[in-house]
């Protein structure tokens, strides 16, 4: 089975997470792998001083370390676009999989891979929502959730603690299959299994390490027999000769796979990315040629698809997403404009309460 955990070949701990519980369980599942006790705050080294080069390098590098920040902030949007609300919940940062867009390779200045063990911290945050207010949260923005699993263990405790929260829904997204630990755990219904998918040439090129595109309907078919609900995230979808036919293809497999009524949302967005990172990438994948189309800046400084072009892309995969996809499916954009909203789906979010709205009753609805 896919595990991009196996690809880690040292772990770095911070002197002051050395005796902490979720240090020693996670040193326990990694025996034998080489282990380094560094000063607190010194970051790992790579061994190789070239940037971008050493983001290849530090994938390999897992580095446990103390959160002194927040756990849980609102996700980083911009006024411009429709976001969904969402909250983030920051586990660590990195990940395993190398995707040639991956926009962490522009954001992160540390080429290793983190992973907080004060875990009591994040527990305790948590804890402290307002049970009044009613938040749908994700590990998956500055890493993949599922990736490290097999070493952290930390899905299954978030899991079992969201199961008695009624207030809170929790988005495990992912590009892996480490799935099986989850299986007999109470989460009634608070915690959905989600999967970024693309088109079967985009997997195959562009998203190196990761799970091929059937594993990941596989493991989406064994959540949802464990009563999980269900999402998927194409996003970013990519311009590419025969797009059509490749999204078509991908998009079969989902429905014939997994059953449309365990599927909560499924989100769209066009490819984007901050301008350094065609630099980095490019640099870094010079056989890609993700970013060699036409781009044009969005309002809020990424490049972007021009609007026809998006356009065409989100009405032939919507509109295949429609054919199959069950009433109660939320079908959504991330961060795109009214416009997009109207022109490809008839309506604005706001016509319907907002998008936050939207995707909170369709969580609502699978809780046990």
């Amino acid at each position: 089975m896919h595990d991009p955990s196996t690809h880690i070949r040292h772990i770095f701990v911070e002197e002051c997470c050395s005796e902490l519980a979720d240090t020693r369980a996670i040193l326990a599942r990694a025996a034998g792998i080489p282990v380094t006790l560094l000063p607190d705050r010194q970051p790992p080294p790579v061994g190789i001083d070239d940037f971008p080069q050493n983001l290849t390098e530090g994938k390999r590098n897992l580095y446990l370390c103390r959160n002194r920040g927040r756990f849980l902030k609102t996700c980083p949007a911009t006024r411009h676009y429709r976001c969904c609300g969402y909250h983030v919940l920051n586990i660590g940062a990195g990940c395993p999989m190398d995707c040639v867009y991956c926009i962490l390779q522009a954001y992160l200045n540390n080429p290793c891979l983190s992973f907080f063990v004060n875990s009591e911290d994040l527990f305790a945050e948590l804890d402290s929502v307002p049970r009044d207010r009613f938040l749908r949260i994700g590990t998956g923005e500055f890493t993949d959730s599922m990736a490290l699993d097999r070493l952290t263990g930390l899905s299954a405790r978030l899991v079992e603690f969201f199961a008695d929260r009624d207030n809170m829904v929790l988005e495990l997204k992912s590009k892996a299959v480490v799935v099986d630990h989850l299986r007999h755990l109470r989460h009634r219904g608070r915690t959905i299994m989600a999967w970024s998918l693309n088109s079967p040439r985009v997997v195959a090129r562009e998203e190196i390490r990761t799970a091929p595109l059937a594993a990941r309907l596989d493991a989406a078919a064994r959540c949802a027999e464990w009563g999980y609900p269900l999402a998927f995230h194409f996003d970013p979808i990519v311009y590419h000769e025969g797009w059509q036919e490749e999204y078509e293809t991908t998009i079969e497999a989902l429905f014939a796979r997994v059953p449309a009524e365990r599927i909560a949302w499924i989100s769209l967005g066009g490819l984007r990315y901050l301008p350094q990172l065609s630099v980095i990438a490019g640099g870094r994948f010079p056989g890609s040629a993700i970013f060699h189309e036409e781009f044009v800046p969005g309002l809020d400084g990424k490049q972007r698809y021009f609007r026809r072009r998006r356009a065409e892309l989100y009405r032939h995969i919507g509109a295949l997403l429609r054919r199959h996809a069950h009433p109660h499916t939320c079908i959504y954009f991330c961060m795109e404009s009214d416009e997009i909203w109207r022109e490809t789906f008839g309506y604005t979010p706001e016509e319907r309460d907002g998008l936050p709205a939207m995707l909170d009753r369709t969580a609502r609805m699978f809780r046990a």
